[in-house]
């Protein structure tokens, strides 16, 4: 048992720093996420609503102006964005000539 534990210590060691910054990130989104949530029960519910909602909108119209949604969300994505701007209709309207 001892000469396994030895292999995974070692295999840890050789890990790149990229991954263990990564690690790091993830743990320290997981307190934030947990503090955050503690703090949003102990306030009013009404104004949590309206945090979240302003957050969960300016998220969506962000995928939807540049259509980097998650994959699971393409098809609803590609019904909407018609009726809403986009960076590809941008950029096309700035790169024509203007009418005389």
């Amino acid at each position: 048992m001892l000469l396994l534990a030895v292999t995974a210590f070692e295999k840890i060691q050789t890990l790149p720093p990229a991954i263990w910054l990564k690690i790091i990130i993830a743990i320290a989104a997981f307190i934030l996420t947990i503090f955050l949530f503690r703090r949003v029960m102990k306030m009013n519910k009404i104004i949590a609503a309206v945090i979240v909602f302003v957050v969960c909108t300016v998220v969506f119209f962000s995928w939807v102006y540049n259509r980097n949604e998650p994959a699971f969300l393409t098809p609803f994505v590609s019904r909407i964005a018609p009726f809403f701007p986009s960076a590809g209709s941008y950029a096309a309207k700035q790169g024509s000539q203007p009418k005389p």
